[in-house]
């Protein structure tokens, strides 16, 4: 069964935050929140966005030739992959914080994947470079996509959460937080079926951070 994505709708202004919703439930197809945190100085501030996909067959894109386009490189051009312990504080510290909000919620903790986190590294760092913030890069490619040019081929259900934010003493706890208020984002972080995960950071120049994490079923 092929699903297409729904188109996003925004909602009024709540406060000091600016929130879009999209969901579908998890089990099938979720598209969920895109929310946006700004204070009234304007600083700090916070977005994030929320998929998760079924492994579907879908027409075939020219991957590897649209990653080569990207500031990131190929995947045969990455470095070795990064073990629990090559994780920076920002990654480790939000991937610690969703353990945790796993087992306080009667969850296992997820396992660390190392090719999991190249693949969020890459997507932050593209992000960055490239000046855009979504789970599809300027090429049209998703998740399932950039998953499968680094070789992961075989998945029941594999979901990503991205977050965006600036002027956060712990950008990795904040992230995990706001994630944690969010329906869709909270449905990726709970899902009793997930078994492994990671985090990839990137710091850009004038110190914003974006956060890919990336979770799967296999």
């Amino acid at each position: 069964m092929k699903i297409s994505n729904p188109p996003r709708h925004s909602c009024p202004r709540l406060g000091p935050f600016f929130i879009t919703l999209v969901f579908i439930a998890i089990t099938v197809l979720a598209t969920a929140p895109s929310s946006f945190a700004q204070t009234a100085q304007g600083q700090p501030v916070a977005r994030l966005i929320s998929s998760s996909v079924v492994n579907t067959v879908s027409r075939p894109k020219r991957v590897a030739d649209s990653l080569a386009l990207t500031s990131v490189g190929t995947a045969a051009a990455a470095p070795s992959l990064p073990a629990i312990g090559d994780a920076s504080t920002i990654e480790r510290t939000a991937f610690d914080k969703t353990n945790e909000a796993r087992v306080q919620n009667g969850l296992q903790p997820l396992a660390w994947d190392p090719l999991l986190c190249r693949m969020a590294r890459m997507h932050s760092e593209d992000m960055a470079q490239r000046g855009y913030f979504a789970h599809e890069t300027p090429e049209g490619l998703e998740p399932k996509d950039r998953g499968r040019a680094l070789g992961i081929l075989h998945f029941r259900v594999l979901a990503e959460n991205i977050a965006y934010n600036k002027g956060f003493a712990d950008p990795g706890a904040f992230a995990v937080e706001r994630w944690m208020t969010s329906g869709g984002h909270r449905a990726n972080i709970l899902y009793i079926g997930f078994q492994a995960s990671a985090i990839g950071s990137y710091v850009a120049a004038d110190g914003s951070v974006y956060l890919t994490q990336v979770f799967i079923t296999r």
